[in-house]
């Protein structure tokens, strides 16, 4: 062994891991154009697009098309194939419902019940994958749908199949699908975590619960996990109510697990990738922390984990972006406030109140926030502020319940609040159009 790869071996070492399974971390991307699942193609809150508009207009950028009518609910649109598509409560039923990029319904199909409980609205976005729709409803009922047509594929009750109990606020994970697996939190006696074969809802492996003997399971969360490539291998990164959860995307082998307990027991932010570590932040428990991935020390060795910093950044289901070495998201309690944090150490670089707490996405340069109280703002994050290049009233929120995450496609900005769906011109002129 030479002197410069005895350096190399012993720093990999030091880092926890053989250098024989040393990687970097990066984020699993959807293979579909468009916005085809929550929080985007890498599912972290951030858009490629550029040539948007800098600043806005007084009260906001160009409305393009409203649509009313698309049930009650607090799910986010996505975009695949050329459509539009979102969930929404009718009454006693949950329907997806697919537009052209118009605004115009073409079609609307049932998908079990409706969430009649507190907080009623649709809960879970859907996924767009190779022609076909996955969705989930608040009663862990999982379809696979045409997307032309909405006709129902398979189906899979985690309830019924797995043993799972239904949570507090209802099953609100947005699916995770790649070509190999729907990936699912049943959090059922029976599984703990399952991948589902994308066109016939086959069970591909199951993850049992961490103590089948426990008397309270580890149930779903209201969080949507992340797919994440890290030392060779498909991570995936999600939550049960109580814990974070690492698992190997192919062979179903659990890697970690790290208690995040809350009041609640809610887990409801998406993990974040930083690096090669992950942060975690939930509401009313453990502060917001940073867990560094370790890779394997061996052949068969799982991937470790190693706890780092922690701050009080504490999002709920607003979520946070990871940009440039910095987390931008809001806290939690009361009115919450927006905060800058340095992803290398946690440490608050700044924040401000002036705005409610709300759902975080990021796109050339700027933040587009949506307050729960319905305000939607432009934000430039500076050196030492969020400085304010625009904003309007998208709904007079007076129960603050905005809580449906904004999405950017082609130069277009498309909100969501209960049963409206707008869509807005946010491009340049000079920008040209994808589509």
């Amino acid at each position: 062994m030479n002197a410069a790869w005895r350096i190399i071996f012993l720093a990999a070492c030091v880092a926890g891991g053989d250098p024989a399974f040393a990687a970097s971390a990066t984020l699993i991307a959807s293979l579909e154009l468009g916005w085809p699942q929550f929080r985007g193609p890498r599912r972290d809150g951030i858009s490629d697009e550029r040539g948007l508009l800098a600043t806005w207009p007084a009260g906001g950028p160009e409305l393009l098309w409203s649509a009313k009518g698309a049930g009650r609910g607090f799910s986010s649109t996505i975009i695949g194939g050329g459509r539009l598509y979102v969930t929404g409560d009718f009454d006693a039923e949950l329907r997806v419902l697919a537009y052209d990029l118009s605004g115009k319904l073409l079609w609307s199909v049932r998908h079990g019940d409706a969430w009649l409980n507190q907080y009623q609205g649709a809960r879970t976005s859907v996924t767009y994958h190779h022609g076909l729709l996955y969705v989930q409803n608040a009663h862990g009922r999982i379809a696979c749908l045409d997307a032309a047509t909405g006709k129902e594929v398979w189906n899979v009750d985690l309830m019924k199949r797995f043993g799972a109990e239904n949570i507090t606020w209802g099953f609100s994970e947005c699916l995770l699908v790649d070509e190999r697996a729907v990936y699912a939190t049943a959090g059922g006696r029976d599984a703990m975590i399952v991948a589902l074969e994308p066109r016939t809802g086959a069970v591909v492996w199951e993850i049992p619960q961490l103590d089948p003997a426990a008397d309270k399971l580890e149930s779903a969360s209201y969080a949507a996990p992340i797919l994440v490539q890290f030392a060779n291998r498909r991570l995936l990164i999600g939550c049960t109510q109580r814990q974070l959860y690492c698992a190997d995307a192919d062979s179903g082998i659990l890697q970690w697990t790290r208690p995040r307990p809350t009041t609640y027991s809610v887990l409801a932010s998406s993990p974040v990738l930083v690096g090669e570590s992950v942060f975690m932040a939930a509401p009313h428990g453990s502060p917001g922390q940073l867990y560094r991935l370790l890779a394997p020390t061996g052949a068969g060795q799982p991937v470790g984990v190693a706890d780092a910093w922690t701050t009080a950044l504490d999002s709920c289901q607003g979520g946070v972006v990871h940009v440039d070495g910095r987390l931008y998201g809001s806290t939690y309690p009361r009115r919450g406030s927006w905060q800058a944090i340095d992803a290398r150490n946690g440490e608050l670089l700044y924040e401000t109140t002036e705005f409610l707490k709300g759902c975080v996405l990021y796109a050339d340069g700027r933040l587009y926030t949506l307050a729960e109280d319905g305000w939607m703002l432009l934000l430039e994050p500076t050196e030492n502020t969020f400085a304010v290049r625009g904003r309007f009233r998208l709904a007079e929120a007076r129960d603050r319940n905005a809580w449906a995450h904004p999405v950017i496609f082609d130069g277009r900005l498309y909100l969501r609040y209960l049963d409206t769906i707008s869509c807005y011109e946010i491009r340049t002129a000079h920008s040209p159009r994808k589509s």
